[in-house]
């Protein structure tokens, strides 16, 4: 009985929609008026949007379990591994900088916008360094191994990820003066647009959602930076607005002429578990013991993935720039590509 209970709340929690059933036992409407009340209307959304991908691809027969397999294997380590490390680790960060912040701010619309940034700043930072110091692209590797798209990946993560992510953002949202309070929205609506964006072609085949392509990252900017094809590597960090990917010369279009090849460079094993969880991390360890020296051991955790101490690197820049070389002449693209 407590299995079979347990595994109802896990469920209700996953749906997102605990919150509701509470509302409806209650009969307390009005509380869907309230800020709290509309984030239990908004947070089902990804669960029903998933659930609905899957329904489609069953319906006309695109259905693989393997597309989906990893990424529930992957969200149930978590849930038993790291379920409240996260939210302690904001806690955290609150309560010791901020006293430290700039200046304060407020629940006023302005202050929405200017926290927006911030925070799309701080969530570019710890994309960036995810992908540029080995050891981080430890942790996220696992969130990019998946070989297809689709919105169970928004749930493929390495435990220690969220812990590492909610450090870097929340530190430099609250010393830059965004309150808690705002935060906490900003979080809100941030997170639920970032699942969203991993949503497959199942349900929506062109992710660029028309003229919205031009004006923020959509699914289609999002699929690109999963991708592991030389051009797309490593671009597009943000979530929402991509004013710091542009500013910092990391913005990818997505090209309607070069099929997106998803999943991580190196050789890996989508259906193994222990591999796609842990793999990356293997990796660095065996580079570690055979490096020669103290100083390039430690280098093989902080330079990039694909950087060797023989000189023979293989890093993201490594590879957009042979590949530049190579088909400059006849797709024109170097205008194009980012210098990482």
């Amino acid at each position: 009985m407590i299995f079979f209970q347990t595994l109802f709340h896990e469920i209700i929690g996953f749906l997102g929609i605990s919150r509701l059933i509470e509302i409806c036992k209650t009969g307390d409407y009005k509380v869907l008026l309230t800020l709290n009340g509309i984030f239990s209307v908004i947070s089902p959304l990804i669960p029903f949007l998933l659930l609905l991908e899957i329904g489609r691809a069953i319906f006309y027969k695109r259905f693989k379990i393997e597309d989906y397999k990893m990424p529930f294997f992957i969200f149930v380590a978590n849930r038993f591994i790291s379920r409240f490390i996260s939210i302690a680790a904001v806690a955290f960060c609150i309560g010791v900088l901020e006293k430290y912040a700039l200046f304060g701010t407020s629940l006023k619309w302005y202050w929405f916008i200017y926290g927006y940034v911030i925070w799309e700043f701080s969530h570019f930072i710890y994309h960036y360094f995810g992908h540029k110091v080995r050891l981080f692209w430890c942790l996220h590797s696992t969130h990019h191994a998946p070989e297809t798209m689709n919105l169970s990946v928004t749930y493929a993560h390495f435990f220690l990820e969220a812990p590492y992510a909610d450090v870097v953002r929340t530190s430099i949202c609250i010393l830059m003066g965004v309150n808690p309070p705002l935060l906490f929205i900003i979080m809100f609506i941030d997170g639920t647009w970032g699942a969203f964006i991993h949503v497959g072609e199942n349900l929506i085949k062109d992710g660029r959602l028309g003229f919205l392509n031009n004006i923020i990252l959509t699914p289609s900017h999002h699929r690109v930076h999963h991708a592991k094809n030389p051009l797309y590597m490593d671009t597009n960090f943000c979530n929402l607005l991509n004013i710091w990917d542009k500013v910092f010369g990391t913005f990818q279009h997505e090209k309607r002429e070069m099929k997106i090849e998803y999943g991580i460079s190196r050789d890996v094993n989508p259906n193994n578990f222990l591999d796609v969880y842990f793999g990356e991390l293997y990796g660095l360890w065996k580079d570690m013991v055979k490096a020669p020296g103290i100083k390039n051991k430690l280098l093989y955790i902080v330079m990039p993935p694909g950087w060797s101490h023989t000189g023979e690197h293989k890093t993201a820049r490594v590879v957009k720039r042979a590949w530049v070389e190579e088909n400059k002449e006849s797709v024109h693209l170097v205008k194009e590509v980012v210098e990482g």
